[in-house]
């Protein structure tokens, strides 16, 4: 496997790890959960994109944009 996508997979792994802790541990940090998961969602999206992984690609496209509204409702 290429060193790029190993790193941007285990990148976004942390991520969605770290969002589960928030989510169990700190359920009053929605915020920070919702930008944690668009970040471990981005990373994804990133690698299915860079190894054109289709499937992988619609369900991180559909977790970023839950993310967004999710943290442009904490905003508007």
């Amino acid at each position: 496997m290429n060193k790029t996508n190993e790193l941007i997979q285990w990148a976004g792994t942390a991520f969605i790890l770290a969002m589960y802790v928030i989510s169990n541990f700190f359920p009053g940090l929605d915020d920070l959960r919702n930008a944690v998961a668009l970040v471990g969602a981005g990373c994804f999206f990133a690698w299915s994109y860079r190894v054109a992984n289709r499937q992988q690609m619609i369900i991180n496209g559909v977790a970023i944009v839950l993310c967004v509204v999710g943290l442009l409702r904490v905003v508007g």
